[in-house]
């Protein structure tokens, strides 16, 4: 058991590192191919409803290109990460993540955007490596 939380963390920490150092391909490792990112339209749309799916299912290239865009054009100002909790399924083939988060990113025209909340992150477990399957926030609670 400790294995797993241990390697959930890798992961999480993996994708800290890759939006702090604006690397796309560690990135992308992250990405289960049957990932789809669906993304509430700020941190108090609680409800479904209002939430959107900007990136569709997973493609590598076309993530590939949003992502080089995105960060071709933005700093990073601060990313502060803070795993709450780990929960992982009795066959040790599924995790759930718990994780707040508190980037600002600044663009070229001083403008910024705050990504602030807690997500909520599914991993599986495939060919003995962990994908990020499903994420859901960021809400604030």
């Amino acid at each position: 058991m400790n294995d797993i939380l241990e390697e959930i963390k890798e992961i999480i920490n993996r994708e800290t590192r890759a939006w702090d150092i604006k690397d796309v391909e560690l990135l992308l490792s992250i990405f289960h191919p049957e990932m789809v990112w669906v993304w509430p339209k700020n941190n108090l749309a609680y409800n479904p409803i209002n939430w959107e799916l900007p990136l569709g299912k997973f493609n590598h290239e076309r993530w590939k290109l949003v992502y080089e865009k995105m960060f071709s054009q933005n700093k990073i100002i601060k990313n502060e990460r803070n795993i709450v909790d780990i929960k992982t399924s009795k066959e040790g083939d599924g995790a759930f993540a718990i994780v707040d988060v508190d980037t600002i990113w600044e663009n070229d025209k001083g403008e910024r955007s705050h990504w602030f909340g807690r997500s909520g992150k599914t991993y599986t477990k495939v060919d003995n490596e962990w994908k990020l399957i499903a994420h859901h926030g960021l809400l604030k609670y």
